[in-house]
């Protein structure tokens, strides 16, 4: 059975991707900073009679991320799919921004998938797989007030254009899935301030189903840059 690793998979869109994926018949290993919460994830997921395995580890800590991915993959096995989903946002003007918070941003958006990448793909190499990396219709526009998170979601379409044209000879297919606004709990946390319509938003059920299908396609195919928006079009 195929195997996939999912970063973010305690909540959100991570969380609804792990559900459906389960119950597609394929293998887990989950990856989000709350231990208790990927237990009870995993837990839940136990009815779906796969391989569940997983590895709490705090993304924006850049010394502990190499240690938790090789526990991950030693315990769970090669993934044949890498779903780069986590991620954060910050909003406020972008010379404002203190220096300690760009840096959490970068990290979390962007270094931690290049850690991962650097860790999980080599292993992959042996018989090919496919890296997804979740990136926003904000990499490729500027919007007031998240231009830190503009920029890094544009650095990260252009890594992961970078990594597929490497890692082509080695049968690694990278892609990116491009997301308008999701109704997901990035508008819960402290560091965003929106009054949007989320009722308007797409779905993390739909953005999971979207994965799949990614996750799914022919080896001999990639779909380099999949744009999914609300009906409703850009907040």
């Amino acid at each position: 059975m195929p195997t996939a690793l999912i970063t973010g998979a305690s909540r959100g869109i991570g969380k609804a991707a792990a559900h459906l994926f389960a119950n597609s018949g394929w293998d887990l290993l989950l990856v989000s900073r709350s231990e208790e919460t990927l237990g009870l994830l995993a837990k839940d997921l136990e009815c779906s009679s796969r391989s569940i395995s997983y590895q709490s580890v705090d993304l924006s800590d850049s010394h502990s991320i190499p240690a938790a991915i090789e526990a991950l993959i030693k315990h769970g096995g090669v993934p044949d799919v890498l779903i780069n989903n986590a991620g954060v946002a910050w909003t406020g003007d972008l010379l404002s921004m203190p220096l300690k918070d760009w840096q959490w941003l970068v990290q979390m958006n962007l270094t931690s998938v290049f850690q991962i990448c650097s860790i999980v793909v080599p292993y992959m190499r042996d018989k090919g797989g496919l890296v997804i990396n979740v990136s926003s219709h904000a990499a490729n526009n500027a919007f007031p007030q998240w231009g830190a998170y503009c920029v890094s979601k544009a650095a990260l379409a252009s890594f992961t254009k970078c990594l597929a044209e490497e890692e082509r000879k080695n049968s690694i297919r990278a892609c990116t899935l491009t997301l308008g606004a999701v109704n997901s709990s990035l508008w819960d946390t402290a560091t965003v301030h929106g009054n949007f319509d989320r009722e308007s938003m797409l779905s993390v059920e739909q953005v999971a189903q979207i994965l799949l299908r990614m996750a799914e396609q022919s080896s001999s195919q990639v779909v380099e840059d999949l744009i999914l928006m609300p009906a409703s079009g850009a907040f």
